[in-house]
């Protein structure tokens, strides 16, 4: 039997010193600095900068890479582990080289990048000297890539793109963008898409506003505009049709480690919940004698270990498999759990801190806020329950008796004669 619920005793320690240096050193940062990817903030160099560097020093920076970008390799179950820490702060993914949308963008470039590009844009985002932005989601449009609307077309030995994108997280902060746009009408958006860098201050490049989510300290999700936008031809990433496939890239892990992340963020919730359960007294008894609150506690610390034990496994598939395919109704499932264990763990703390609960001097409510973009980021959960739907038909066929196989008397029937002269 291979089961195996223990981390190995190495790095059990390294994950004890990031425990104790996401809370000590990196969680205070969330109170006093802004975006974390505001890489150009007078604070940031003097109390961002020597903290990346001893993640550095301790061999943990950008650990979802492979050694040769500069990461450690520690595949998903180990990201797993490190990314519920992470979650606590807004701070810790940039701290430990991290972040997204930046990750997921390197793993673009790591992937589909010319060699130039990567000198040009992979060496400085890896080392965080820069930020960058993915617009895929347009807003006619939201999830469905069927009707983007985007396009680029041929200009000479480069493209000029047109159209809007919405939503591009930390547009305002980007050295450059990850653009998605239709390079083929005659063919299924599947296969005329491309991908594009677009460096930032290209004319016709425009910020049309920026909105805030929640408890966000500055609007960063931008509504863009490409007014005939001209790029060159090494601005194209990958071939002319393969935007999905470079998407899904970065899609599939960025997905799980959402999921990691996610679960620090609801395990603070519940600490708060049984702190103050076991802190405040109502009707002649402390809030933790009350059934109501047991039962909260109880259907929250459940939820919690259940989604904990679906995204490890799915880490684990994911390093036994190395194919996100094969992995794909496990990755949906996750991301379609997601928001509501944030949601409902979140929700119920607040509840249980009364007035101040639902106040800015508390994060529930940033948290539930949060819960929704979860449900909606990468995907809104709907289409990631359909998605675990038709892989879970797969492995069933239709029957074409009158009555099913387990119908009792066809049970019955089949047993008698199976047992036909042992029977009594």
């Amino acid at each position: 039997m291979a089961w195996d619920f223990e981390t190995d005793p190495n790095f059990q320690r390294e994950l004890d010193w990031i425990d104790s240096f996401v809370r000590e050193e990196v969680e205070p940062l969330d109170a006093v600095l802004g975006s974390p990817w505001d890489i150009d903030a007078p604070n940031f160099e003097t109390l961002v900068r020597p903290l990346q560097a001893q993640v550095q020093q301790r061999r943990l920076w950008a650990c979802h890479l492979g050694p040769e970008l500069g990461g450690q390799g520690y595949g998903q179950v180990k990201l797993a582990l490190m990314n519920e820490i992470l979650g606590r702060s807004a701070f810790a993914p940039i701290v430990f080289g991290c972040q997204a949308p930046d990750s997921g963008n390197s793993e673009i470039l790591a992937h589909y990048g010319t060699p130039e590009q990567k000198r040009r844009w992979l060496e400085p985002l890896l080392a965080n000297r820069i930020v960058s932005c993915f617009a895929m989601t347009e807003p006619q449009g939201g999830a469905d890539p069927s009707v983007l609307t985007t396009r680029a077309v041929r200009d000479g030995d480069g493209w000029r793109i047109s159209g809007h994108k919405w939503f591009a997280s930390n547009a305002r902060y980007a050295a450059f963008f990850i653009v998605m746009a239709v390079t083929d009408e005659m063919v299924s958006v599947y296969e005329g898409t491309s991908m594009f860098i677009v460096p930032a201050g290209t004319p016709g490049l425009r910020i049309l506003r920026n909105s805030g989510c929640g408890d966000e300290p500055e609007a960063t999700h931008a509504y863009l505009e490409f007014d005939d936008v001209r790029v060159g031809a090494d601005s194209l990433l990958g071939t002319p049709g393969e935007a999905f496939a470079v998407a899904q890239v970065r899609l599939g892990g960025g997905r799980v480690h959402h999921a990691m992340r996610t679960i620090g963020q609801a395990q603070k919730a519940l600490d708060a919940l049984c702190e103050r359960a076991l802190s405040r007294n109502t009707q002649g008894s402390r809030l933790a004698d009350k059934q109501m609150v047991q039962e909260k506690i109880a259907d929250s610390w459940i939820e919690l270990e259940q989604f904990r034990l679906l995204v490890m496994r799915t880490a684990w598939r994911i390093d036994r498999y190395r194919d996100y395919r094969q992995v794909r109704k496990d990755i949906a499932a996750v991301k379609a759990a997601m928001p509501k264990v944030l949601h409902d763990i979140a929700a119920r703390a607040l509840h249980l801190h009364g007035s101040i609960g639902v106040s800015s001097e508390m994060p529930f409510a940033a948290m539930v806020n949060r819960s929704f973009q979860m449900g909606l980021a990468d995907g809104p959960t709907e289409v990631h329950k359909i998605t675990v739907a038709k892989q879970v038909l797969r492995g069933y066929l239709a029957c074409e008796d009158t009555f099913p196989a387990y119908h009792r008397p066809t049970v019955e029937a089949r047993a008698r004669a199976k047992f036909a002269g042992r029977l009594a």
